[in-house]
């Protein structure tokens, strides 16, 4: 199959202290539109999606290295080594129809508990983190009336970021998740994933507190899906 998507994605974060240690809630709302198209059956098909796509809400706190502090504080203190754990929420809030192949929601609960490490060295910052996607039952799987369940993806991802003067950085990023074999009604699906995914982001400042974010991604090894390839931009603002 082949797909070609828009997306368009509003997102909102909070930084506050938990316990003298520094947590942040984040919220990501995505919206989709585009086309689909592939054989089904030997016959070709085209599908148009637009809607709602599952949002995401993510709850992370640190628990070493990275106590709760004001913004002056945060400015004079020196980087050091942080470990943290998060959990990731997806709800199944994106747009669904069950007599329909291909959705942008996946009509489930999905969960994803990580823990991560950073380790600064000069202008540069390595860091990375080890989680495991989980995945509740859907009910109404194509044609409408079939049960899905989902193998647990365990997901592992690395970083390393470079200081650019002025509050620039490039980073380059990869990703290795492996698992996700489904059943429907009982019977498995030979949809093993074992994939790895490899990209860039450049973030560059323009005016006080406000930055863009340029991302590219593509797919390196794929058993399963996940062979795209992706760009964004992002315009972000931080207030205090």
């Amino acid at each position: 199959m082949q797909a070609d998507l828009w997306i368009a994605t509003a997102g909102a974060g909070h930084t506050f202290a938990v316990a003298g240690r520094q947590a942040r809630v984040l919220a990501v709302v995505p919206i989709a539109w585009g086309s689909i198209a592939g054989n089904v059956h030997a016959q070709p098909q085209q599908q148009s999606l637009a809607g709602l796509v599952d949002p995401r809400f993510k709850f992370s706190v640190g628990l070493v290295g990275a106590p709760a502090l004001t913004l002056e504080q945060f400015a004079r203190t020196p980087r050091r080594t942080a470990v943290g754990a998060a959990v990731t929420v997806v709800p199944p809030w994106g747009q669904y129809r069950a007599e329909q192949l291909i959705h942008l929601g996946y009509n489930r609960w999905a969960p994803k508990p990580e823990v991560g490490a950073s380790h600064p060295v000069g202008r540069w910052t390595f860091d990375g983190s080890v989680g495991v996607w989980l995945f509740t039952t859907n009910h109404s799987y194509y044609p409408g009336h079939a049960v899905k369940r989902q193998d647990p993806v365990l997901a592992l991802q690395g970083h390393a970021s470079y200081s650019l003067p002025r509050r620039s950085w490039l980073a380059i990023n990869a990703t290795w998740f492996a698992g996700g074999e489904t059943r429907v009604d009982r019977v498995l699906n030979p949809d093993l994933q074992g994939n790895t995914r490899v990209g860039a982001t450049l973030s560059i400042p323009i005016v006080g507190q406000q930055s863009v974010k340029f991302s590219y991604s593509t797919g390196t090894t794929t058993r399963r899906g996940s062979d795209f390839n992706t760009f964004n931009a992002t315009w972000q603002l931080v207030t205090f």
